[in-house]
């Protein structure tokens, strides 16, 4: 039973391929890129152009050195050959990239959910300051008050009695 393989971990490469074929994903990922990133230039547009061009005026016109016995057959088979190389290689490049996005994008996501946690945290704090502050008593209502107190205390001093004067 323990030699059993577990169903939770995925299988291994075979034996036989692995052997021989150990190839590091990111090291062929950079190649990939690489070659993607070249393909995509105007560099790459001119010498393909360049080499064609060159390529039929040898099969044209220099008969003797006519090395495709079937005109541009050979030259047919090339396109297709980096045809076939070249389309897996740029999906490889964009898968990666597709990777590196998704990446930065949860990335982001994270940083903006923090963010908007830090803002309502300082909102709430700030709206907590100004209810504080409302609650504050002001210097112009402090000296309302003590210009009320003052007043009704003399307010009061005229309506008593004068003691002295009920008793002598």
């Amino acid at each position: 039973m323990a030699d059993a393989p577990r169903l939770d971990v995925p299988r291994g490469h075979s034996r036989r391929f692995g052997a021989f074929l150990r190839l590091n994903p990111d090291a062929v990922g950079r190649f990939a890129e690489g070659i993607a990133r070249f393909l995509g230039t105007g560099r790459f547009l001119a010498v393909q152009t360049i080499i064609v061009v060159v390529w039929i005026a040898l099969n044209v016109f220099a008969v003797s050195l006519r090395w495709d016995p079937y005109p541009f057959i050979l030259l047919n088979l090339a396109f297709s050959t980096q045809a076939a190389y070249a389309a897996p290689l740029i999906l490889l490049a964009q898968n990666r990239q597709a990777d590196r996005d998704r990446v930065q994008a949860e990335e982001d996501r994270a940083r903006a959910a923090q963010t908007r946690a830090d803002t309502e945290y300082l909102a709430r704090e700030l709206a907590a300051l100004r209810v504080a502050i409302g609650e504050l008593a002001t210097r112009d209502f402090i000296r309302g008050e003590l210009t009320r107190l003052t007043s009704d205390d003399g307010d009061e001093r005229r309506d008593r009695p004068r003691r002295r004067d009920a008793v002598g």
